[in-house]
């Protein structure tokens, strides 16, 4: 299957690797023949999500690595060393999430927003400035930040998760301007792009509440399907652009 599957030869980071999106994303982007390098701070977490992938697609070639993504250095040194245990990095999927709201915008806590922009804005920074470079350096190196909806349209109970998604799609889109520009006049050979869900779902939450319907979630191997497709498609036509897997509000 690693030999002539879309992604053969690609290596592949995926920052957040040991949630449900990361598990799914973690199995497609192997069984698409891809070497991957998962993430998380977890470390029992990502061991569970590395040996679920190895075991689901066929004993491909996916490994982890306990990382503090808080931390810059921690971050660059896992970049650096992706890229010399490997030869080359390809992409670099950022996964890692996080929502706290409130009943009101009154009642918003600036405590949620502290929270989630270390989560949902350092981490972005953090592995877009430790991975940019090797992108560039592939010929098909791919930024691909998982965004919500609702960082276009934010509602009073949601505001410092929305704007904590609002200034990761502009920091996302300033490494798409920095691929734009690498790639001159013939254009990107690199790409960083944004896949917006208005939430996402998985098995477990459909067993969890039976009766729910879900409207309009994602469901993360749909997702991962869509990372995927990431690499199908042209530099220049994912770089800076915003890929919906919901309806735009």
């Amino acid at each position: 299957m690693a030999g002539n599957g879309s992604l053969s030869g690609a290596v592949i980071a995926v920052a957040g690797a040991g949630g449900p999106a990361g598990r799914a994303t973690l199995v497609r982007l192997a069984e698409a023949g891809a070497t991957v390098v998962g993430a998380d701070n977890d470390p029992q977490r990502l061991s569970e999500a590395v040996d679920a992938a190895r075991y689901a697609s066929g004993g491909a070639s996916v490994t982890g690595d306990t990382v503090d993504l808080l931390d810059l250095r921690s971050t660059r040194d896992w970049a650096t060393h992706v890229e010399k245990d490997f030869g080359r990095v390809d992409g670099l999927v950022h996964l890692v999430g996080g929502w706290r709201g409130s009943e009101t915008f009154t009642k918003t806590s600036l405590d949620d927003w502290d929270f989630l922009e270390l989560l949902l804005v350092k981490t972005v920074q953090h592995t877009s400035l430790a991975f940019h470079e090797a992108l560039q350096r592939s010929e098909r190196g791919r930024y691909v930040l998982i965004s919500a909806a609702a960082a276009s349209r934010p509602t009073a109970g949601n505001a410092a998760y929305a704007a904590g998604k609002a200034a990761a799609e502009a920091w996302t889109l300033a490494l798409a301007d920095y691929f734009r520009k690498a790639g001159g006049p013939e254009g990107p050979t690199s790409a960083a792009a944004i896949l917006v869900v208005k939430a996402l779902v998985h098995d477990a939450m459909r067993a969890e509440r039976p009766n729910a319907k879900f409207a309009g979630f994602t469901d993360v191997k749909d997702l991962a399907e869509a990372i995927e497709g990431v690499w199908s498609k042209p530099a220049a036509e994912v770089n800076g652009n915003r890929l919906w897997l919901t309806e735009k509000p």
